[in-house]
């Protein structure tokens, strides 16, 4: 039967059946034990001590998740370096030389197309890389991507070399994230990835310090090669760090390498693999990748995955959720934030400030857009994913509305006020918007979808970023101060499309959301009302399966087995625990 002749409850559950007690594809051959009774060695291959010991990461506990942390932390500061660090350099005396064709004295009419070009097609790379990922590929190319920005000295080349950056940054930010999130406690998830989002803006800051510094080096291309040049720095660092850090247990649970996976929950828990946690944690992860994944023959889990599935609705509503992570991403961008970070120093200018006091101030809005941001990580779980975003863009419109309206008096006492304003936007942003997208594309898709619909949505970032980048320069060129009105408008049009169709997903787990889109699509209303509510019962619950209909089809194609079958799962070693 094709998936478009299912009914909706064999469509929705086929992913989601859980295997019996009797399922031999768990079940060792010397033990009759059902799984949730055996040893982690007893489920897909024999454990022996001498593996335990073998595979012991160099690090363990707190020491091993802190460097985890600095290392993901190490990638996510590059990316923000890589994004910040031509803001200050387009206007320097030795860069328009390289460059004159971006040069509004020198340059053609079209000069701001071409500079915009330049700056913009970062994004492109990134889209690509994004696309084109593969694991150890890039451990090096991190290296020499970053090298090669050092190199260029004509207009091809420099649209060359940010292209390839981006390659490397857009492998980066696709990696790092999904990384870190696998290795990563569920309590403490969205708080980690929100310092990654912090990260960025420190690497922004970090750059346009840097920028301002080297501007004081006169008659050398030295004064914007060497901040091109020194985000080798990060790079270097994250090549020697990563080969110290283990794969993630996700990942080496799909490639059947189940001792290693048990021994990095080890490490990452500080506490014996055959501690009951531990086991429990190897028992989601193992039940996780069989609801994604087929067993062959010899045992080691093989892809599954239809990109139909992308566009399936009833219970699991794929379609949905994966767009809202696409959409939500794109929302990102046409913020206009990007306006700011890669145009800072210019937007100082445009206001009649000068050259020195420009890369002062664009320095400053980078290190406020910095400790803004921190201000998200402490707000993320205390007021929720929704209010934030709604706060966000609540301020971000009438910061827009206002730099249109001083925009349009050009005096010298409404420059300052805009040149605050610029301070203001970036606070409302690193509150609302900054590591959001990062976050929530990976909490509302389901587990099945979830790695294909965080490609198409981390794709839509960079797609959007390269548009809203693409035009600035132009934009201001030809309609002025009427482009903070555009980002007005489109900030605007962001609060009722977040308020009506983004569920909250604060305080519930991974698996909840199943859940709240099941009972939504059951009663025929809307999923955000859903995921307000507080009486929903918890995944894993026999309330919860009734709401996702699981067992229906397992009990259709084997009409033997009881609907009271007890089933091995997380809640037998809970109970040995």
């Amino acid at each position: 039967m094709s998936p478009s002749t299912r009914t909706d409850n064999e469509a929705d559950v086929s992913h989601r059946e859980r295997p019996t007690r009797t399922d031999s594809s768990l079940i060792d051959s010397e033990t009759s034990l059902p799984r949730s009774q055996q040893p982690a060695s007893a489920l897909g291959q024999h454990i022996t001590d001498e593996e335990i010991q073998k595979y012991q990461p160099r690090f363990r506990g707190a020491r091993l998740n802190a460097f985890l942390a600095f290392i993901a932390g190490t990638g996510f500061t590059l990316f923000g370096y890589d994004q910040g660090v031509l803001s200050a350099l387009l206007t320097t005396e030795s860069f328009m030389k390289t460059f004159p064709q971006t040069s509004p004295t020198t340059g053609p009419p079209n000069h701001a197309t071409l500079q915009s070009l330049l700056v913009a097609i970062y994004e492109i790379g990134c889209l690509i890389g994004r696309e084109a990922r593969k694991k150890a590929y890039n451990r090096f190319r991190w290296y020499y991507n970053d090298y090669w920005g050092n190199l260029t000295d004509n207009q091809l080349r420099g649209v060359a070399a940010r292209v390839i950056t981006g390659l490397g940054n857009g492998l980066n930010t696709s990696t790092v994230p999904a990384y870190h999130a696998e290795c990563a406690t569920p309590e403490k998830r969205g708080y980690l990835i929100m310092i990654e989002g912090s990260l960025i803006t420190f690497g922004i800051m970090v750059s346009y310090w840097i920028d301002f510094g080297f501007f004081f080096v006169k008659n050398s291309s030295a004064q914007w090669r060497a901040p091109v040049a020194l985000q080798i720095i990060f790079a270097i660092v994250m090549i020697i760090g990563v080969e110290f850090l283990p794969d993630s247990p996700r990942w080496l649970v799909n490639q059947g390498r189940h001792a290693e996976a048990l021994v990095v929950i080890s490490a990452l828990e500080d506490k014996p693999h055959d501690h009951p946690d531990v086991q429990r944690t190897f028992l989601a992860i193992r039940e996780a990748a069989l609801a994604e994944h087929t067993l062959s023959e010899k045992g080691n889990l093989q892809e599954g995955f239809n990109l139909g599935e992308l566009l399936h609705g009833g219970r699991s509503q794929n379609f949905r959720r994966a767009t809202l992570g696409i959409v939500i991403q794109a929302f990102q961008q046409i913020t206009g934030i990007n306006l700011i970070t890669y145009y800072a120093t210019l937007l100082f200018e445009r206001l009649g400030i000068n050259d020195l006091r420009s890369r002062i101030l664009a320095a400053c809005n980078g290190t406020e857009y910095f400790l803004a941001s921190l201000i998200a990580i402490w707000l993320i779980e205390k007021v929720g994913r929704r209010k934030l975003m709604i706060f966000g863009a609540v301020g971000q419109t009438i910061t827009m509305v206002l730099l249109a309206v001083l925009g349009s008096i050009d005096r010298s006492s409404t420059n300052i006020a805009s040149a605050v304003l610029l301070f203001v936007f970036n606070s409302f942003f690193a509150v609302g918007w900054l590591g959001m997208t990062w976050l929530y594309p990976a909490e509302i898709t389901p587990l099945r979808i979830r790695q294909p619909a965080n490609a198409l949505s981390t794709a839509s970032n960079w797609a959007f970023n390269f548009m809203v980048v693409m035009v600035t320069g132009p934009s201001f060129q030809n309609i002025g101060y009427h482009t903070y009105t555009v980002f007005a408008c489109l900030n605007a049009f962001i609060i009722p499309v977040v308020y009506f169709y983004f569920p909250e997903t604060a305080g519930k787990s991974l698996e909840d959301m199943d859940v709240v889109f099941a009972q939504a699509y059951n009663e025929g209303v809307s999923p955000v009302s859903v995921s307000l509510r507080k009486d929903l019962p918890p995944a894993g619950s026999p309330e919860a399966d009734k709401i996702l209909g699981v067992g229906i089809r397992q009990r259709r194609n084997n009409p033997d087995s009881s609907p009271n079958r007890t089933e091995g799962t997380q809640a037998d070693v809970e109970k040995q625990g």
